[in-house]
């Protein structure tokens, strides 16, 4: 048996409820796991010993008077430090918020702590979640789990970096332009972008829009199903919100049974290197072609497509930037030292913009929404890389060029997954080996519209298919190595925005 923080939810689940292992020993095996190994990769940056141990204690009690609170009850989940938690400090990776603590968890927090996880600490995340590379003035940088030089991307990397090097079995996350899907490709993790509303947030700025959500992130696709039956909600607060009764992700606890395995052979798989814009560096391509060339057969047909994504980064980039300038906008005029130059441009750049601007971001948007609505018509799922090249060290704030040509702007390397965003179609990232470098390798899954219950089916029968593959399945860090590796904060830069 693996050592119990490398365990999966699901069975960690089932020991728990059983009596064979205990809450507190759990709790104590990923602490001993942060203790070894986060100093090298600094994942997790705000912990809450005392409060962890109580609650994990009161766990073990329930347990043992044969009480089953919920999905998670005894399980020790970690949370995006963008997000809030009753009583432990939330950043958001600004100095404006350095020493915030909230009264009460957001939504999505509190349904997994009413599902009984323990929620023992907060998991490092760029300056806002603003960008794909984990770093912040006020934790710093945040190391690749393969190689801590190298970026964990963003702004989910803390909590990606955290599931691969067995600090827990499951960690929240949020994405708008693949904050969730970027990190778990980058550190071999499974994350999943659910359709927007599934998960109910009433923390949006514009709640109307659907660019940002929040999700589960875990080692596999059935801990991250299981995490999201229990994230799954409607509230009255967010208009996107929405109920799908039947709905196996939205199943009750003591009704869950897993994603059900789909028939790979039944169905039309399209796959796609770049959506036809993204700039997919030929590193990524090579793999991805050779990954599709085991995928392929599984299916009844395959064949190279995707949805007419024509206009994405215009629209994205204008849409993005509203989003920003509305959050960020006062403290941008009030005290701009206080923000970091990712969050900087993007309010720069929605002063710039105009409502016409806004208008054909908007028409782009929908426009792309119906060219996904035709495209699954002929398709059941869709494939792509999850990422757009191969890690890079942290160091850089953004990667200004791939393969020599000059990207457009701090995001738009992650143009794969700001592809699927747009749509507001659901979409994963699962591993699928390593690329070129020997760093993993994600494979994008996009399902149609409100079928998240198929994207994880699908996810779930790839995994199984290539489990006991060595090129394909999912690689683990060499966790005694980190242990041995220097604390990252010693690194030049460690500390610095730009």
């Amino acid at each position: 048996m693996p050592e119990l923080c490398d365990t999966s939810a699901v069975e960690l689940h089932h020991l728990l409820a059983a009596r064979k292992i205990s809450p507190v020993e759990l709790l104590d095996a990923c602490l001993s796991r942060i203790t070894s190994t986060n100093a090298a990769v600094n994942a997790v940056v705000t912990l809450d010993e005392p409060g962890a141990r109580a609650a994990a204690k009161e766990a073990e009690t329930a347990i043992l008077r044969g009480e089953n609170r919920g999905a998670l009850h005894g399980l020790p989940v970690l949370i995006k430090d963008t997000q809030d938690t009753a009583g432990m400090r939330s950043t958001y990776g600004s100095p404006l918020l350095r020493d915030h603590v909230p009264v009460a968890d957001q939504g999505s927090v509190a349904r997994l702590r009413a599902a009984g996880a323990i929620i023992f600490g907060k998991t490092n995340t760029p300056e806002w979640a603003a960008g794909g590379n984990t770093r912040n003035p006020v934790f710093g940088a945040t190391g690749n789990p393969f190689d801590p030089t190298r970026s964990a991307a963003g702004s989910s990397g803390g909590s990606a970096v955290a599931l691969a090097c067995g600090m827990a079995s499951l960690a929240s996350g949020s994405d708008t332009g693949g904050s969730l899907r970027n990190p778990a490709g980058y550190a071999g993790i499974v994350g999943m972008r659910p359709s927007y509303g599934l998960v109910a947030s009433e923390k949006r700025a514009f709640g109307w829009s659907n660019l940002s959500t929040d999700g589960p992130m875990a080692r596999s696709v059935a801990d991250t199903a299981l995490m999201l039956s229990v994230m799954a909600s409607d509230d009255p607060r967010d208009p996107l919100a929405y109920t799908l009764p039947g709905e196996p992700v939205r199943a009750r606890a003591e009704r869950w049974a897993g994603p059900r395995p789909a028939d790979l052979g039944k169905l039309r798989l399209a796959f796609t290197e770049d959506f036809g814009f993204a700039p997919t560096e030929q590193a990524i391509r090579r793999v991805f072609r050779n990954r599709v060339s085991k995928l392929a057969p599984l299916f009844v047909e395959s064949r190279e497509a995707a949805p007419d994504c024509t206009g994405a980064d215009d629209a994205f980039a204008v849409l993005r930037a509203g989003l920003f300038l509305a959050m960020h906008g006062k403290n941008y005029k009030e005290r701009p030292e206080m923000l970091g130059p990712n969050v900087r441009a993007n309010v720069e750049e929605g002063l710039g913009y105009t409502l016409e601007d806004h208008a054909r971001a908007s028409t782009t948007q929908t426009r792309i929404y119906r060219a996904y609505q035709s495209f699954f018509e002929h398709h059941d799922v869709l494939i792509s890389p999850t990422i757009t090249l191969s890690p890079r060290p942290w160091s850089e704030l953004y990667p200004a060029e791939i393969d020599g040509m000059p990207t457009k702007s701090y995001f738009h390397w992650l143009a794969l997954a700001y592809a699927v965003t747009l749509a507001g179609h659901p979409a994963i990232s699962i591993p699928l080996g390593r690329d070129e470098a020997g760093l993993p390798f994600g494979l994008q899954i996009v399902g149609p519209r409100g079928g998240d219950a198929i994207v994880l089916s699908v996810a779930a029968s790839i995994e199984e298919a290539f489990a006991g593959d060595a090129q394909m399945c999912r690689p683990v860090p060499d966790l005694a190595r980190l242990a041995a590796a220097p604390p990252l904060s010693s690194a030049p830069g460690f500390l610095t925005w730009e």
